[in-house]
């Protein structure tokens, strides 16, 4: 009942959302006789502040076009490589017409990031992206809004999510012969899991696993997340916090923790923080600092596009991650693709670096809570392991930002270098062809990455 409230006051407030803007753009516009009073930008942007806080925020993109790799310029081309029902491995093509930049980014390492499911879509780590792309092949876990994901492709477990990253890692050993991970907040967890079992099978694992601000042992210095986690029962999760999508989405009648609730829930941590925030957004548009009222809008474009968990995923994650600790109790059994039940042991894991990042002042996932799979990794050598505290730095702030760019991404950057084998060798006369098509393509205008279209580019491209 209260998702079709929701949906009810959503499809009420969103011509009263739509008309603000107008308003807000008409009183706004220098060239308007509106705009002429005394009190018309202060009425503006009034609107416009009432138009952003109305208005419905879709999935954002990432809408990155181009990086720079050294000195040159390089194109960005988005492509699904696997599509799952609640997943799509997404890839980042890099575009060069130069040889010499091309062969470097052939030799480059793969990273699969695995993004949270908690919320925000896999676009919040835009900058962890952006800023990979200069020295890595990257791929990344775009998790989907459940409630556009029919009930005919069924239920969506912990389980399968572990599964997924399983496939991935392997979809990727296939290509490029080994690859590195890296798991942001939430998917830690799931990806130890993941890495665990393909040790325990004996399949070849990555190459390194980067793990940064995440759950693995929840008990360590818990956060306010943690606690209203362990403090309330299973049940009272079921009942409160789980409904079914309404009428007139795919996923009509899926049982799921809806997007909005969460929302409801970011916010309600740092409500001052919030309402500061868009004050000052105000205060910005009647001074005419358009540059900070973009800064604004960008980040509250990101952070108020939410989507919907699937029900069973999202308990599973409470009472395996938050109540029952089964990682680090070793108690965690985990259904595979066939049927098999297998026991997660991070012991097993041996040839894969790991690499731990927490940040001083994160208040998600507390401090000592990723360091904590040193612990469990015991088979990985002391000397493959390390952890790195980020002076200063929020939950956020460890893989976005200035923080991020500036003190972490050396530090991941160098540890994923230090586990990358030396290339044998690259067919310069395969780099120079390439180059040449690239060159060819791109001067009659048939492969840009804005029109989508290319051909089957070298390995590593």
């Amino acid at each position: 009942m209260l998702y079709h409230l929701y949906e009810a006051q959503r499809a009420l407030l969103e011509p009263f959302s739509g008309f603000a803007q107008v308003a807000a753009k008409v009183l706004g516009n220098p060239s308007s006789p509106l705009a002429q009073t005394p009190f018309s930008q202060r009425i503006a942007a009034t609107y416009d502040l009432l138009h952003r806080l109305g208005k419905d925020y879709e999935k954002p993109e990432f809408g990155i076009r181009t990086i720079d790799v050294g000195k040159v310029q390089v194109a960005i081309h988005e492509r699904v490589e696997i599509d799952k029902p609640f997943c799509a491995l997404r890839r980042f093509k890099r575009y060069a017409d130069d040889p010499k930049t091309l062969l470097r980014l052939m030799e480059q390492p793969t990273v699969l990031i695995v993004a949270p499911l908690s919320g925000h879509y896999a676009t919040l780590l835009r900058d962890t992206v952006r800023t990979m792309l200069r020295d890595h092949k990257v791929y990344i876990t775009d998790w989907k809004n459940a409630r556009m994901v029919p009930l005919s492709e069924g239920e969506f477990h912990l389980d399968d999510y572990v599964n997924y990253v399983q496939e991935f890692i392997r979809y990727l050993q296939r290509r490029y012969g080994n690859c590195h991970v890296m798991s942001v907040c939430q998917p830690t967890v799931p990806v130890l899991a993941a890495v665990s079992l393909m040790a325990s099978r004996g399949e070849k694992t990555p190459l390194s696993m980067t793990m940064m601000g995440g759950p693995i042992d929840a008990r360590r210095s818990p956060t306010a997340v943690n606690n209203l986690a362990m403090r309330r029962s299973y049940e009272w999760f079921e009942n409160n916090v789980i409904y079914r999508v309404p009428a007139g989405f795919p996923g009509e009648g899926r049982r799921v923790y809806p997007g909005f609730l969460q929302h409801a829930g970011f916010i309600a941590m740092n409500p001052n923080r919030h309402l500061n925030s868009h004050y000052d957004y105000f205060l910005q548009l009647i001074r005419g600092d358009n540059e900070s009222a973009e800064a604004h809008r960008q980040f509250y474009d990101e952070y108020n596009a939410v989507l919907d968990m699937d029900a069973d995923y999202y308990l599973e994650t409470i009472r395996t991650v938050f109540q029952e600790f089964k990682l680090v109790h070793g108690t965690w059994d985990v259904r595979g693709p066939d049927g098999t039940v297998e026991r997660v042991r991070p012991q097993d894991i041996r040839d894969t670096g790991l690499l731990t990042v927490e940040g001083e002042l994160d208040d998600i996932s507390g401090s000592g809570q990723t360091r904590a799979a040193h612990d469990l990794c015991t088979g990985i050598a002391s000397s493959e392991r390390r952890h790195f505290e980020v002076a200063g730095a929020g939950h956020y702030g460890i893989f976005s930002g200035r923080r991020w760019r500036e003190m972490v991404y050396p530090v991941v950057r160098d540890f994923i270098l230090a586990h990358q084998p030396a290339t044998g060798g690259v067919d310069m006369s395969a780099v120079q062809a390439e180059a040449d098509w690239m060159a060819s393509a791109i001067h009659r205008d048939e492969a840009t990455p804005a029109r989508g279209r290319h051909r089957k580019a070298a390995p590593g491209a």
